[in-house]
C-alpha cells in the first residue's frame, strides 16, 4: 500500500497529526524487520506511514484512550493489524511492561510546549497532545533510553527552541545524538522544526543534514 492510498481517522475534537509527523517518518532510520516503538502515537499516523518501509512489528503507544481508540480503527482501516499493535498506556511507566532494551527503533512525536509556555488549551486533548501535561522532555528521553537496545536509533520531532533541552535529556539517558535536520517554511525564515535521531551508548559524532524547506519562493509547497 503507498501512502497516497493509506487512510487516517481523524476528528476535530482532537488534536490531529500535521506536517511534522509526516516529515518524521521519512526522517527515522528503522530496520526492515525487528521491532519497533512509536511513543505519543496520536491516531497512529506515523507507524502507519513507517508500514510502507519496513516489515517491522510496530507498537504504537498513546495515553489517551479516544485517540487510541482512533488509532486502533486507523490500524484496522488499513489492513495493518497484523503488524501495527495500538497499545493504551502512560510512555512513563511503558518500559516497565514493554521490558528493557526490547525495540530496534523507537520514534516519537512528543508534546512540544512546557506547562509555564502559555495557558494550556481548554480541550483536554489538545492541551495533552501539545502541553508537557503527562511527559517531559526527559521522562521520553528516559522511556526511549529504556526500551531501545543498545546501537538502536531513537527519532523525534521537535521545536528548534528546546533543541539544548533535548540535546541534554537524550544525553542524560545515553542517547547520543548523530543526526539533526532543521525544517524551515521556506528559505527566508528560521526553522519551525528540528528533526533529531539519536543511537543508544553511541560514541559522539553528529552531522548536521541540510535543511529542509516546505515551500519554495512561489509558496508552493515542495515537501
Amino acid at each position: 500500500m503507498t501512502p497516497s492510498e493509506l487512510k487516517i481517522i481523524q476528528s476535530r475534537d482532537v488534536f490531529s497529526f500535521s506536517l511534522d509527523a509526516v516529515l518524521l517518518s521519512r526522517f527515522a532510520s528503522i530496520p526492515p524487520k525487528g521491532r519497533i516503538a512509536d511513543l505519543c502515537t496520536g491516531n497512529g499516523v506515523i507507524p502507519i506511514l513507517l508500514s510502507d518501509r519496513t516489515k517491522a512489528a510496530i507498537d504504537a503507544v498513546e495515553i489517551q484512550p479516544r485517540l487510541a481508540d482512533m488509532a486502533k480503527r486507523s490500524v484496522a482501516m488499513n489492513n495493518l493489524a497484523g503488524q501495527i499493535n495500538v497499545i493504551e498506556h502512560d510512555l512513563r511507566t511503558f518500559p516497565k511492561t514493554a521490558g528493557n532494551g526490547v525495540y530496534d527503533a523507537v520514534t516519537v512525536n512528543p508534546p512540544y510546549m512546557t506547562l509555564a509556555s502559555g495557558e494550556a488549551n481548554t480541550n483536554e486533548h489538545y492541551a495533552i497532545a501539545r502541553h508537557e501535561i503527562f511527559c517531559t522532555i526527559d521522562d521520553v528521553a528516559q522511556a526511549c533510553s529504556r526500551i531501545v537496545r543498545p546501537g538502536g536509533k531513537v527519532s523525534m520531532v521537535h521545536r528548534p527552541s528546546r533543541l539544548l533541552d533535548i540535546i541534554e535529556a537524550l544525553r542524560r539517558w545515553r542517547l547520543e545524538p548523530k543526526r539533526i535536520q532543521f525544517v524551515h517554511p521556506n528559505r527566508s525564515t528560521e526553522a519551525n522544526m528540528v528533526l533529531i535521531e539519536a543511537m543508544r551508548d553511541g560514541k559522539p559524532d553528529i552531522k548536521l543534514l541540510p535543511p529542509i524547506m516546505v515551500y519554495d519562493d512561489k509558496g508552493v509547497q515542495i515537501v
